[in-house]
């Protein structure tokens, strides 16, 4: 089952990034622009075939894939449309090699199927379509799982056992103090039992164990009414949860990390019971909350991406220190592929390894959709925001008197991708690294 996890993971992604390039290569072919590769993969080509004027291939590195457009960067407007190679300082040399890599790749006929001659709205559909392809991915996967499969819902949280008093730490030979009245726990005090059902807590219903425990840990040393299923009545107690330390959980339950990958503490109410998770029942979301479930999708995985910095850190310290790694964090294929392995092989349905495995594959084309829609060159957001630039910039330079095409000049950002490039590289290598000596464990 991991075996089959995995490979069935490694397929989901080589289908993501072929379609992502998809999204690409239809509307440049549309739009006329010669399209000479579509790759999937980076490095040696292992296999490729050649359609019309197109080589389609795989190649060695399966960490993305593209298409090859002629004429991505403009000519020097500055020369009568011919290159320069005059430029000193080696970025300098850099994009004037750039310029001319991408001018010889245009033959006698082609002057007007270059990529950079295009209005700025071709420009834009061209490059939208590739994370626009990831997102449609996302919304047909997590649509299905949510409002077609169904998702496994807790219908109680029931008590299953109560501790007379709290669990208390003590120093190596020393024994813990007696259990008396003085400090019994609040949920002996309070009268629950086992067997219980919560049914609210501090006035909010509950209807799972998160739920129940994450409204318990936010009344620490306060009266809180409680309201338990007992012999088919309802039954109204009130509890003081006491004050406890503990590592601090986000609202999926998972544990919120430092920069360093160590536990975050916080102040947390704790009643001495144990809530066994009640039985479940496979609900089916309204087709109407389409919209909610994949804006919160894309919420979640930007807010991510928002903190790639300091996850990056965590992820240092996991791979050469003795930090944990963050569950929400990012992973590199190879952790896709043993999340999935573990996926596989923990599920005790058929059933539910398929919701989990394209549940993991939604958030993948998830985190596809916001990368590459960071303004960013190399990344499609660069481009985007390069062709956007344009659009300002054409009329501006109209209304100064400016006679001929007005192209937006990406070749200055060239530098900044020469670094991004750098360190998204880094960033792949430290990820798979981690990813081997300790990788993310769901249990």
């Amino acid at each position: 089952m991991y075996l089959l996890g995995v490979l069935l993971m490694a397929l989901g992604v080589a289908a993501s990034i072929a379609l992502h390039e998809l999204g690409h290569l239809v509307p440049a072919k549309k739009f006329g622009v010669r399209t000479t590769q579509y790759m999937i993969g980076f490095g040696p080509t292992i296999w490729s075939r050649r359609r019309g004027e197109t080589e389609y291939g795989f190649k060695a590195i399966p960490l993305g894939g593209y298409i090859r457009m002629i004429g991505m960067l403009p000519p020097r407007q500055d020369d009568g449309g011919r290159l320069r190679t005059s430029s000193t300082g080696r970025m300098s040399q850099l994009t004037d090699r750039a310029r001319e890599d991408s001018f010889d790749e245009i033959r006698e006929g082609d002057e007007n199927r270059v990529f950079y001659k295009l209005p700025v709205w071709k420009k834009v559909v061209i490059m939208m379509g590739g994370p626009l392809m990831n997102l449609l991915i996302a919304t047909v996967l997590l649509v299905g799982v949510a409002c077609v499969i169904g998702l496994p819902q807790q219908t109680s949280a029931r008590v299953a056992g109560v501790n007379e008093c709290l669990p208390v730490t003590v120093a190596q030979g020393e024994k813990p103090p007696v259990c008396d009245p003085d400090n019994q726990s609040p949920a002996w005090k309070a009268g629950l039992k086992p067997g219980d059902v919560f049914v609210s807590v501090a006035g909010e219903p509950v209807r799972t164990t998160l739920e129940a425990t994450s409204l318990i840990n936010d009344n620490a040393g306060r009266a809180t009414p409680v309201v338990v299923a007992r012999e088919g009545k309802n039954v109204e107690l009130t509890v003081t949860p006491e004050p406890r330390e503990m590592p601090k959980r986000d609202e999926r339950g998972v544990r919120v990390l430092t920069m360093t990958g160590q536990p975050v503490m916080e102040q947390v109410g704790m009643i001495g019971v144990s809530i066994q998770v009640g039985s479940k029942v496979t609900e089916r979301r309204p087709f109407t909350q389409a919209p909610a479930i994949v804006g919160e999708g894309v919420k979640q995985t930007a807010a991510v991406f928002l903190r790639i910095p300091q996850k990056m850190v965590g992820v240092y310290y996991a791979a050469f220190g003795d930090g944990q790694r963050d569950l929400n964090g990012p992973v590199s294929v190879v952790g896709v592929g043993r999340v999935a392995g573990d996926v596989a092989s923990a599920a005790d349905s058929t059933g539910s390894v398929v919701v989990m495995l394209l549940t993991l594959l939604a958030s993948l084309n998830l985190a596809l959709f916001v990368f590459n829609m960071l303004p960013l060159l190399p990344l499609d957001g660069g481009h985007i925001a390069g062709a956007l630039w344009e659009g300002i910039k054409r009329p501006i330079a109209r209304a100064r008197g400016v006679k001929g095409p007005v192209y937006a000049d990406v070749t200055k950002a060239l530098p900044l991708a020469y670094g991004v490039s750098i360190v998204l590289i880094v960033m792949a290598g430290l990820l798979i690294y981690a990813d081997i000596v300790n990788p993310i464990r769901l249990n």
